[in-house]
């Protein structure tokens, strides 16, 4: 720790940048942040699954299928092929699909150079191993540091250079203690740092990853409930609710309370159950309206993370025995075909509980389904 020798107060360190960064995926929040890494020079490889999408970043300077409007940095030149990417790399983030990112990693494993820190953007639990997303690339690629980056980050906004702030965990062992400027989180933290553009070091990657899995599968909710005509109490109530629920299982599964009530937890909840810009809020709200899941974004085939989420978490947090009440409604209206008035009314009539857990009180609720079925019915 340095000291200014005047006032005794403690300065910031210093860190040094990646100068060569692996950005693995090419929507619009890989783009984004290859995007944001580059503007202070740093080398960008950004990799596209479709050689279509990377020969057009590199003659024309934009991603117009997945962030239209946004020239990009001149640093950065994009490849289909994973070996030209990772070849150089000092330092790798994986931005794919939480379904794709198993696979993706497998095929990173021949090409990727031994000892490269992994950064994983992707957010959610693996359907039926109940791995976070750090968990499959220690799998997968045994031998990496690897840490997760996760806030309220619409890519759009983080590209055009709107203030914005994410949490960047990686496990803390000795080495990184005794020399934290060397670190793997506080080297992708400054090569990452522009003037809008700022992250938060944790060393809790449960948590971290918890919030970022979680918050989608309420933000499905929270459309819902818009889109079936409740207004911005209840939206309130089940942010709220759900923060909660997100605090539970991360705290099942060793992380902390304290992390969910950062950026990665209530700040990305808030932003994600705030905007259609959400494709999980887009998707609430078009099947509270009444829509059939074929029809929703005009019958595009739309990747919506919380739908597969709403699944891998409750089944997770069933076998922690962590009640997870607004989740497992998403889960029945999406996947099981249940009412979703109807059964978002049982919501509110679960027993009364007490709010600081301390209190541990339970009290019937006296509504009946006669009631619920009259909320149901309500006039709009």
């Amino acid at each position: 720790m340095k000291f200014d020798q005047l006032t005794g107060e403690s300065l910031p360190r210093s860190a040094h940048p990646y100068r060569r960064l692996a950005v693995i995926g090419a929507g619009a929040y890989g783009t984004a942040l290859a995007h944001v890494a580059a503007q202070d020079g740093t080398q960008v490889s950004l990799w596209s699954r479709r050689p279509e999408i990377a020969r057009l970043i590199n003659e024309t300077s934009q991603n117009a299928e997945y962030l239209p409007g946004i020239r990009l940095a001149a640093s950065i030149t994009a490849s289909d092929d994973l070996l030209t990417v990772l070849r150089d790399a000092d330092a790798v983030m994986l931005v794919v699909p939480s379904h794709a990112l198993r696979q993706t990693a497998r095929e990173m494993r021949a090409v990727l150079p031994s000892g490269i820190p992994i950064t994983v953007c992707a957010k959610g639990i693996e359907a039926g191993s109940g791995l976070l997303m750090s968990q499959i690339i220690e799998d997968e690629l045994p031998g990496h540091t690897v840490g997760a980056l996760s806030g309220p980050t619409f890519a759009k906004e983080l590209a055009a250079g709107h203030p914005s702030a994410a949490t960047l965990a990686f496990s803390f062992d000795q080495a990184d203690r005794l020399d934290p400027e060397n670190s793997a989180a506080a080297r992708m933290a400054v090569t990452l740092a522009t003037p809008a553009f700022r992250t938060y070091l944790s060393d809790d990657l449960v948590g971290v990853e918890i919030g970022g899995a979680v918050k989608n599968v309420i933000a499905i909710a929270c459309g819902m409930m818009r889109g079936a005509g409740f207004a911005e109490n209840t939206r309130a109530a089940l942010i709220a609710r759900g923060l909660d629920e997100m605090k539970a299982l991360a705290e099942a599964l060793g992380g902390r309370r304290e992390t969910v009530t950062g950026l990665s937890g209530i700040g990305d909840l808030t932003l994600t159950c705030s905007s259609t810009t959400s494709r999980n809020m887009s998707l609430g709200v078009q099947l509270g309206q009444g829509s059939v899941r074929s029809d929703c974004f005009g019958g595009k085939p739309t990747v919506v993370e919380g739908e597969a989420n709403a699944i891998s978490v409750t089944d997770l947090a069933r076998k922690l025995y962590v009640p997870m009440p607004i989740c497992e409604t998403v889960r029945g209206i999406l996947h099981d075909d249940h009412p979703i008035t109807e059964n978002f009314a049982r919501l509110w009539s679960e027993p009364i509980e007490s709010e600081p857990r301390a209190m541990s009180l339970t009290f019937a609720h006296p509504t009946s389904l006669a009631d619920i079925r009259a909320l149901q019915e309500r006039p709009s």
